[in-house]
C-alpha cells in the first residue's frame, strides 16, 4: 500500500495526543479510502469500540446507512473547506437511542484526503432546536397579550379613574395611597404594551439590509447612552451581502443585545468591552422541523462582552418571556428579539463564560429571489 493511500496518520506527539484526548467532543479521522484512521478517548466513548477497533472500519461501518455525514464527507474532500450540519441523527441498532449531534467536518491540509470530523453531542444542536422552539415560546404569550389587553387594560382604566377621584378628597395621608395606585395602573398598561408585541403576526417587510449600517446606527446609540462608559471592539467582514431583513427590527434586536451587555457589564467597571462582529460562515445549515430541507444560514453577527457571565441554571430558559436577573426587568427583552430573528428565518444562541459571554444572530443572506413586490414577505 502506498503512502498516498496508507489510512494512518503519522503517529502524534505525546502532547498533541493529550490535546486530543482533553477535548470533550469525539473526533476521527478519515483516510482517503473511508476508513477511520484515528479517533480520540470522547469518539471511544461515543462510538462504544476501542481506537484499535475503530481503526478496521470504515466510516459506513460506524453510521447509520445513507448518513449526511457520508455526503459531507466527499463534500469537503472535493471542495476542500469545511461544512458544519446541525441536529443530525447517528444512532443505529448497535447504539440505539437519542444521538443527535452537530457535524463540523473539514479537511486536514497537512494530510491531502484525510479529514477531520468532530461531534457535538449537545451545545449549539441543543441551543438550535431550543432556538427554534423559543418563537413558539414568545409566540405561547399571544393569546395572554390579547386576553390582557381586553379583560385588564380595561378595567385598570377604570381603576385609575377612581383613584383619581377618590385623590381629590382624599386627606393628604391618603394621597400618597392613592398615587401609588396610580403608578402601578400605569406600571400594569405598559408590560401588556409590550405584550401585544408578540401578538402582531402580520407579515415582515423585509429588504436588502446592511448589517454593518445597522450596528454602527445602534453603537452611536449605546455609545451616546447606556453604555457610554464602554469601549467598543468591532471586527467587521467588509465583503458581507446583505441580509434580508427589516431595519427598523434588526435595530430592535441589536439595541436590545447591546442594553443587554451593557447592564452585564454594569457601571462600576473601567474595563468594560462590548465587540460587535460579523462573519460569513458558508458551512451552516439548519434542517427545519418537520422537513427534510435544510436552510443555509451563512450570516453571522455577534455581540460579545465581558460581564460576569449568565447564570448556568438561567441558559436553558434565557430567551423564554418573563425570565430575567434583573430586579426591575420585565423578561420580555430576549423573548421579543427571539420572535424578531426567528420571524425573519434566523435563529439566536448565547454562549457564557465569566467576562465571555457571546450572542450568535445567524441569518440567511438576501438573494434575488427574496425581492417580493411591495416589499413583504
Amino acid at each position: 500500500m502506498s503512502s498516498a493511500v496508507k489510512p494512518m496518520l503519522r503517529p502524534m506527539t505525546s502532547f498533541a495526543e493529550a490535546v486530543l484526548n482533553a477535548l470533550p467532543h469525539p473526533v476521527i479521522v478519515i483516510g482517503q479510502d473511508g476508513k477511520i484512521a484515528d479517533a480520540n478517548v470522547a469518539a471511544e466513548a461515543f462510538f462504544e469500540s476501542s481506537v484499535a477497533l475503530l481503526r478496521r472500519n470504515s466510516l459506513r461501518d460506524v453510521v447509520p446507512f445513507g448518513s449526511p455525514l457520508l455526503s459531507l464527507v466527499e463534500q469537503v474532500r472535493s471542495r476542500g473547506a469545511a461544512v458544519n450540519e446541525y441536529k443530525v441523527d447517528l444512532s443505529t441498532p448497535r447504539m440505539p437511542g437519542d444521538r443527535l449531534v452537530d457535524l463540523h467536518v473539514a479537511p486536514v491540509p497537512e494530510q491531502p484526503g484525510h479529514i477531520v470530523v468532530m461531534l457535538q453531542e449537545r451545545t449549539i444542536a441543543d441551543k438550535m432546536d431550543r432556538q427554534l422552539t423559543h418563537r413558539g415560546a414568545a409566540r405561547s404569550v399571544i393569546a395572554l397579550a390579547a386576553m390582557l389587553a381586553h379583560e385588564i387594560k380595561n378595567p385598570l382604566s377604570g381603576i385609575r379613574g377612581a383613584a383619581q377621584l377618590l385623590e381629590q378628597s382624599a386627606a393628604d395621608d391618603d394621597r400618597s395611597l392613592t398615587r401609588l395606585i396610580c403608578d402601578e395602573a400605569d406600571r400594569i398598561v405598559k408590560l401588556v404594551d409590550r405584550m401585544e408585541v408578540f401578538a402582531d403576526e402580520r407579515p415582515v417587510e423585509r429588504e436588502p439590509v446592511n448589517i454593518h449600517a445597522v450596528l454602527e446606527h445602534v453603537k452611536r446609540l449605546a455609545a451616546s447612552g447606556f453604555a457610554r462608559h464602554i469601549r467598543f471592539i468591532e471586527d467587521y467582514d467588509p465583503s458581507l451581502p446583505p441580509v434580508f431583513a427589516n431595519r427598523d427590527q434588526l435595530i430592535q434586536v441589536f439595541l436590545n443585545l447591546l442594553k443587554n451587555a451593557a447592564e452585564a457589564i454594569g457601571e462600576g467597571t473601567d474595563d468594560g468591552e462590548i465587540t460587535l462582529s460579523t462573519a460569513f460562515r458558508p458551512g451552516v445549515r439548519l434542517s427545519l422541523p418537520g422537513s427534510k430541507s435544510r436552510v443555509s444560514l451563512p450570516l453571522e453577527f455577534c455581540v460579545k462582552d465581558n460581564g460576569p457571565g449568565v447564570p448556568e441554571d438561567l441558559m436553558p430558559h434565557l430567551f423564554d418571556p418573563f425570565v430575567t436577573t434583573k430586579p426591575s426587568g420585565s423578561g420580555l427583552g430576549l423573548a421579543l428579539v427571539a420572535k424578531i430573528v426567528g420571524d425573519h428565518g434566523g435563529i439566536i444562541e448565547c454562549e457564557s463564560q465569566p467576562r465571555r459571554t457571546t450572542f450568535r444572530v445567524l441569518m440567511p443572506k438576501f438573494t434575488g429571489d427574496d425581492a417580493v413586490p411591495g416589499g413583504a414577505t
